[in-house]
């Protein structure tokens, strides 16, 4: 069958645009199959990153049809089934493009040194503090690295930082794959440093606090990694630390389950002036919020009164529920 390849080009200095190549390809090509062809048969110009053309090493990481993905895992038939279906007779089309979030440097060759920058930044090494035998080898149990595989299995290919709304609106966000390698970090048995970590990971909008939950560097994850669920489990260690005064972060997650346990839903009278205005005790979190509370209360939008949802009694039994089996 007949497929045509809408690669999005740059060059150097140049506005990029769409170039069609077609080509008669099986259901079971990869694209990078295709992406090979184009280059050894219609363009060798065409400039992508490649390597082990087995899910390995991530190199050809790039947007297919709209989404972040690895050219070596998708085929054709997967990705026609993505695509809007075409009139009988038409040509079906596939969209390829750059990696989000980082520079073009040709084609769908981006520069990956922001990337690498972030990682750096969560300090993604252990820690050889905790040994007591320093003259040993630093065995785990079996269990042990267990906890670890599924964090380990992130080839660092970009996919998530690519799709990450966060970082698309914070540079100062680490990014997911970061912090997913944060989590493997602090999940290690023989790393000595979980205290530090976590005051780090713990800081403004650079670490965990930054992201949005948007859930797409899940979705587009090849390895199961699921860097948003990592994330979350390095919020639950800071939370189980840090009393409300920590910061804003802290109130804001631990007050939205205060209010649900209480009602059954969000009291929005009680959760701005607790989140911002730490139970009345910031003045200037208070003044904030000021502006917003009078415009809201000038169009009849601030709620005088709260009304708990039905079934708050059984909301309270799970939420309490969780947090003992958790503690």
């Amino acid at each position: 069958m007949e497929v045509s390849f809408k690669i999005l080009r740059q060059r150097p200095n140049d506005t990029p645009y769409l170039e069609n190549f077609t080509l008669e390809v099986e259901a079971g090509n990869t694209i990078l199959d295709c992406l090979n062809r184009i280059k050894w048969e219609l363009d060798g110009t065409l400039a992508f990153r490649k390597n082990c053309r087995n899910t390995i090493c991530g190199s050809c990481a790039m947007k297919i049809n709209g989404r972040s993905a690895l050219a070596c895992q998708q085929n054709i038939a997967s990705e026609l089934n993505h695509c809007s279906q075409k009139d009988a007779g038409e040509i079906p089309e596939i969209t390829i493009a750059p990696l989000g979030n980082l520079l073009i440097i040709r084609d769908l060759i981006v520069n990956m040194q922001p990337f690498w920058d972030d990682l750096e930044k969560v300090e993604p090494y252990i820690s050889s503090q905790a040994r007591t035998i320093p003259e040993r080898e630093f065995l785990q149990t079996p269990e042990e690295r267990a906890n670890l595989n599924q964090m380990g299995n992130c080839i660092m290919c970009g996919a998530c930082y690519s799709e990450c709304n966060a970082k698309q609106v914070n540079p100062d966000f680490v990014g997911p794959h970061a912090l997913a390698k944060a989590q493997r970090t602090l999940a290690d048995s023989r790393d000595g440093n979980q205290e530090s970590r976590l005051e780090l990971y713990h800081q403004g909008t650079a670490g965990v606090w930054g992201c949005t939950r948007c859930y797409f560097c899940n979705a587009v994850c090849p390895m199961e990694v699921a860097p948003m669920d990592q994330i979350g489990k390095i919020k639950q260690e800071i939370l189980a630390r840090k009393s409300d005064d920590s910061s804003r972060p802290i109130r804001h997650r631990k007050v939205l389950v205060e209010l649900v346990k209480a009602g059954g839903w969000v009291d929005e009278r009680k959760f701005g002036l607790y989140v911002l205005g730490n139970y009345w005790r910031d003045l200037q979190g208070l003044l904030s919020i000021a502006p917003l509370g009078l415009r809201m209360i000038a169009k009849g939008k601030f709620p005088t009164s709260f009304e708990a949802s039905e079934g708050t009694e059984e909301v309270r039994g799970l939420i309490t529920a969780i947090q003992n089996s958790s503690s």
